[in-house]
Parts: C-alpha cells; sequence; structure tokens
C-alpha cells in the first residue's frame, strides 16, 4: 500500500515538473522572440553607423587648385535604417511602406536597398511614415551596369516574376555571361554606384532589337522584407537645380 502511494505521488512530481518544463521553456521562447526582435532593431542601427563610415560615401573635394594631391573627403551619402510595415510583389505597381518619414529627414526620390540588394525609390512622405516605389513597379527604372563589363541599361520589371527584372539596352558588343553581376550606376541619379542589383539569369537580342536585353534575379528578396535602408544624397538637390538650370539655357 505504501508502494502504491509512493508510486503515484512519484509520478504526480514527474507530471508536474514536465508541466513546469513546458511553460519554462514557452516562456523562455517568447523572451527569446523579443530579445531577438530587439537585437535586429540594434544590428540595423549599428550597421547604418558602419555604412556611413564607408569610402565610398565620400567624395575627394580639392582644397586648393595648385596642389593636386591637397584634398578632403566630403560625405556624399549618408543611411536611415527604416522596418518595413507594409509591401505587395502581387501587383503591377507595388509599393512598400516604411516607418521612417520627413520627422527623420526622407525626402521624395530617396533610394531605399537592403543587405541584400537594391528595394525601390521613396515616393510620398509624410511625418512618420513613406511610402516607396518597388522595384517590381511598372514606372520604376533604375540605372544599372555589368560589374565586369560597365555596359548600362534601365532596369524594369515586366509583371510576370517577383524575384526577376529585365535589363535592357545592353549594347550587343557588351562582354555579357550567364552569373554576371548586375550593380547601380552613378547615372541613375538616385542610388550610388555599386549597389548590388542581381545577376544575369539569361540574355537574348530580340528580333529588331540592336541590343541585348537581360533577365535579371534579383539579389534581393522582396517577399521577406524586414529592415532597409534610405539613402540620402546630401548633393542631390545641388547637382538637380544645377542641370535644371543648364537646360533653361539651351
Amino acid at each position: 500500500m505504501m508502494r502504491s502511494h509512493s508510486y503515484q505521488g512519484s509520478s504526480l512530481i514527474n507530471s508536474s515538473n514536465k508541466v513546469s518544463a513546458n511553460l519554462y521553456n514557452a516562456a523562455a521562447n517568447t523572451q527569446e522572440y523579443f530579445s531577438l526582435k530587439q537585437e535586429n532593431y540594434k544590428l540595423a542601427n549599428e550597421n547604418v553607423l558602419l555604412r556611413n563610415l564607408l569610402k565610398s560615401n565620400y567624395i575627394i573635394a580639392p582644397t586648393k587648385d595648385f596642389v593636386k594631391r591637397d584634398t578632403l573627403y566630403k560625405q556624399q551619402y549618408q543611411f536611415v535604417a527604416a522596418k518595413v510595415v507594409n509591401a505587395s510583389v502581387n501587383l503591377r505597381s507595388n509599393y512598400l511602406t516604411i516607418n521612417v518619414g520627413s520627422g527623420n529627414g526622407i525626402t521624395r526620390d530617396m533610394a531605399v536597398f537592403n543587405s541584400e540588394g537594391i528595394v525601390g525609390i521613396v515616393k510620398d512622405v509624410s511625418s512618420n511614415f513613406a511610402s516607396v516605389m518597388s522595384v517590381l513597379h511598372k514606372d520604376t527604372k533604375v540605372n544599372c551596369q555589368l560589374r565586369k563589363d560597365g555596359s548600362y541599361g534601365p532596369l524594369i520589371w515586366d509583371g510576370a516574376d517577383y524575384r526577376y527584372c529585365l535589363l535592357t539596352d545592353i549594347p550587343t558588343h557588351a562582354k555579357i555571361k550567364v552569373g554576371d553581376t548586375v550593380e547601380t550606376s552613378e547615372l541613375s541619379g538616385i542610388f550610388p554606384e555599386g549597389l548590388m542589383a542581381g545577376t544575369i539569369e539569361s540574355y537574348e537580342r530580340r528580333q529588331n532589337e540592336p541590343f541585348y536585353t537581360a533577365k535579371i534575379k534579383l539579389s534581393a528578396d522582396l517577399k521577406k522584407l524586414n529592415y532597409v535602408y534610405v539613402i540620402k544624397n546630401r548633393f542631390k538637390l545641388e547637382k538637380d537645380s544645377l542641370e535644371k538650370f543648364s537646360q533653361t539655357q539651351k
């Protein structure tokens, strides 16, 4: 009789321990989830600080005309981390919403990318949010180039598959190969040069066209966007004003 009671008591204790262990495990998983979310946010901000220190964000400005080597680095690009709070990929004109706006210095026509590649261009801005025209938008055109060859053309989306875009107007004399890297060109006027866009999946010379059209597999998965970076070009307004003035003088 004593043995029976002892066995039942032991079973109850073991069952209780299992329940407690499951509860502790669930609590730990919940805590880990929120900690991971916080860590991701911290990492995104740390990446911003590091990106702002990259040499490629600076231009060399001469301080004295008569000494060519007497130069000073000026920062041209600055980065702001943002979280994607809404996005689409299955429309003909896709947008995403990010949680930074004019209060963070964000303005129209700023470039957006993530750690994998280009994402889109800021279109509309409110105090705390911005609407970004995705590269998966019928009106988005980003001037990109072949990393090895330097030949360039507009990157556009034909609406077929969210994983791919088309790089058009590549001259037939270009040294193009499947697997080649495609990156942004400074001629885009919005994106800095050298940001990853994707790789060449295939290419062809279509009938009656004097250039290649290449199918590009995008390096960024636009269906899994979380954190992105908005690029502030400190000299864009000056450049645009000068070009507009020059056009009016023709």
